[in-house]
């Protein structure tokens, strides 16, 4: 099948060599967004291997959905966070799978959508959120953080190095006029950064770690990403395949201490003579860590540009 124009799913080959999706196999796309990972996955599976899409933006669940029709129920889409991935495996049988890929982040089909707030250039409402049945937008966490707070959101999930200076913008517009645009919170944090010295830091938005801190704030990014990945490891069957990609160093941070505790096994203090804590090792890696996007990726598809691809196999019980 073709891959959806303006969708290049990041580090394909990569994902499914590591995966090695086989006929038979069951696995699981736990962030399947625009299904172009998906689709891969299926083709190298055929003739009986089967998915379960998972993703919780309904816009992509409609896009996935018509994406893998052609795969008749070899392909399984559902709308939920990937925290939720346990439950969601058990109630359609993949109570124990071959493989799980948990690509994180934007994605490019949602960056497009105006209505949605990720863009710098809307001037539709600053949501931010992929179910915008669940939590409140950024526009009200704009509207309604103190600056401390704010400041807060912008170090924690940004690590935006002038977070209490850009707060204190926004605080200081806000009692002028809402802030209700993408546009206009992009402008306010444009004219309350500094110009970097280095020019490379000048071919990257000044609102970038902004909106990010908020996108991760308003969708709890980074508190869900830890139990998806306990989830993941447990429906695992032996030898069965975890690939995660991330595009900052804070998701990735996460993935990686999770797949080294998971490697290590036991946790009992370092000057104890033996364990007795009785934990064994999980996983074991799968190819180097982190895997990088080569540069041709990067030259024609630019979101690949800071991906990172760490890969492990599970061990037996």
């Amino acid at each position: 099948m073709e891959q959806e124009v303006g969708h290049l799913p990041v580090m394909l080959e990569e994902v499914i060599l590591a995966l090695s999706p086989h006929p038979g196999s069951f696995q699981i796309d736990a962030t399947v967004g625009g299904g172009g990972h998906a689709v891969r996955i299926l083709e190298a599976a055929n003739p009986d291997g089967r998915l379960l899409g998972i993703d919780a933006d309904p816009r992509a669940i409609e896009r996935s959905t018509k994406r893998l029709s052609g795969f008749g129920d070899r392909a399984v889409v559902r709308q939920a966070n990937f925290e939720a991935m346990a439950d969601v495996a058990g109630d359609n049988g993949f109570e124990a799978v071959d493989g799980i890929l948990m690509d994180l982040g934007v994605s490019s089909q949602q960056l497009d959508d105006d209505d949605r707030g990720f863009s710098f250039r809307s001037s539709d409402e600053l949501d931010m959120r992929f179910d915008t049945r669940v939590g409140i937008p950024a526009s009200e966490v704009v509207a309604s953080y103190g600056e401390a707070e704010l400041a807060d959101v912008f170090k924690r999930h940004g690590e935006e190095p002038h977070a209490r200076r850009i707060a204190r913008a926004i605080v200081a517009e806000r009692a002028k006029a809402d802030i209700e645009t993408p546009a206009q919170l992009a402008e306010i944090v444009t004219r309350a950064t500094p110009r970097p010295k280095n020019p490379r830091r000048r071919r990257i938005h000044p609102a970038t770690r902004v909106f990010q801190a908020l996108r991760i704030e308003v969708n709890r990014e980074l508190e869900t990403l830890p139990a998806a990945l306990e989830s993941a490891i447990d429906l695992l069957k032996p030898d069965g395949r975890i690939c995660v990609i991330s595009y900052h160093s804070l998701e990735d941070r996460i993935v990686k201490r999770f797949l080294a505790r998971e490697r290590r096994g036991c946790t009992c203090p370092p000057e104890l003579p033996v364990c007795v804590c009785g934990k064994q090792p999980r996983v074991a890696n799968v190819g180097a860590q982190p895997q990088l996007p080569s540069e041709t990726e990067v030259a024609t598809n630019p979101r690949a540009r800071s991906a990172k691809l760490r890969a492990a196999r599970r061990l037996p019980a």
